[in-house]
């Protein structure tokens, strides 16, 4: 069942085109005119609001479309033969997921809302033909595509590594400047997602990243208030990160 298309059936009456969103710097290139914004815009869905725990697509789902974020967050996860969850993603406004099913037509991994969210739909074979036409869009998603693999290699050789310090510190340095990126407080923020799915992600328990988020607010690197984060001493957390890097 491809969930995007009951998202369809409710449409959201406040219009926002792509010529007048404020993320549009980030999901799109910036060499679109506006003109070319506008093709965009027609071939885009905007369905209703996602709640919280709302499935965006699941694995063996047919691939159609991928999605950008236009409020709130969602994580992709997968499944193990057990049944076992393991988180492969955040996604936060402005940025792109639903790639996974590119190759295989079919979507790998689940997308779930971590609270209420909007994402604009684009039909991928309309996307396709409209790329021919606009090749900064088509080099803007092979961008995109670029990304994806980084991102999963980077997470992979974060795993790989024993040193649980370094995995919250590089997570809390990538959430800070994904906010910065959308023009936020690189310095405090909110995290999304619960500390389950932290520790699900960066292959932890729970009790462990606890532990290592009361640490970091003991040496006054951070300050954390339920999922509000502020950032004392971003020298410090960047000395964990490069640590990691270092011994990779």
């Amino acid at each position: 069942m491809h969930y995007a298309a009951i998202n369809r059936s409710r449409t959201v009456s406040h219009h926002v085109s792509c010529n007048d969103c404020s993320l549009s710097p980030i999901c799109l290139p910036l060499a679109v005119a506006p003109a070319q914004l506008d093709e965009l815009d027609r071939i885009i869905h905007r369905g209703r609001p996602l709640k919280r725990g709302e499935h965006l697509f699941r694995a063996a789902d047919d691939f159609q479309a991928v999605y950008a974020v236009r409020s709130g967050a969602l994580k992709t996860y997968v499944l193990s033969d057990e049944g076992d969850e393991q988180v492969t993603g955040f996604y936060l406004p402005g940025e792109v997921l639903g790639m996974d099913g590119i190759s295989t037509a079919h979507h790998v991994s689940n997308a779930k809302a971590l609270e209420t969210a909007t994402v604009c739909e684009i039909p991928f074979s309309k996307l396709e033909m409209l790329s021919q036409r606009i090749p900064t869009l088509q080099h803007h998603f092979f961008s995109l595509m670029s990304n994806e693999i980084r991102s999963d290699r980077e997470l992979h050789m974060l795993l790989s590594k024993k040193n649980a310090d370094d995995r919250v510190a590089s997570l809390l340095l990538s959430m800070s400047a994904r906010h910065q990126r959308r023009g936020l407080s690189e310095r405090v923020f909110r995290l999304p997602m619960s500390r389950y799915d932290i520790a699900n992600y960066l292959g932890l328990a729970v009790e462990t990243v606890s532990r290592i988020f009361t640490r970091f607010q003991q040496n006054e690197w951070l300050r954390v208030e339920g999922r509000e984060v502020e950032i004392l001493d971003r020298r410090s957390l960047c000395g964990e990160r490069q640590n990691l890097e270092a011994s990779l």
